[in-house]
């Protein structure tokens, strides 16, 4: 058995902050966060924010907070707090944190929708 004494063991440096602010060993990237983003979906139209073409933009940070540039159909639309609900429940494990900066320019038009969205509109029997 080993004698034991007050022998000190030196440890590496740990940067607390730093790994307190990555969920994995680095953040997520930007295509992970835009395919999580399709769990989001419009309330209304029953397709998906990305492939509506309601996403204008993604960063994250080095602390893995994705901010989300995203527009909605209209302005006037009165259900962020359910598309912010969902944004939470998919990105939730994926990035520390996240923001949502809604933009209103340019305005939304069915030309941002992508080739996925429109076979999902047609086949809810929308003509686009």
């Amino acid at each position: 058995m080993p004698d034991q004494t007050d022998e000190k063991i030196e440890l590496p440096e740990v940067d607390l902050e730093a790994a307190a602010a990555q969920p994995g060993t680095t953040p997520a990237k930007v295509e992970d966060v835009n395919e999580a983003l399709k769990d989001v979906v419009d309330p209304e139209l029953g397709i998906n924010v990305v492939d509506l073409g309601l996403i204008y933009g993604i960063t994250v940070d080095d602390t893995s907070t994705a901010i989300i540039d995203m527009t909605l159909t209209s302005a006037a639309c009165p259900l962020t707090d359910v598309i912010e609900d969902q944004t939470r429940m998919a990105l939730d494990g994926l990035v520390n944190d996240f923001r949502i900066n809604w933009v209103w320019m340019p305005p939304w038009g069915p030309e941002k929708i992508t080739d996925d969205g429109r076979d999902q509109l047609r086949a809810l029997g929308f003509n686009v």
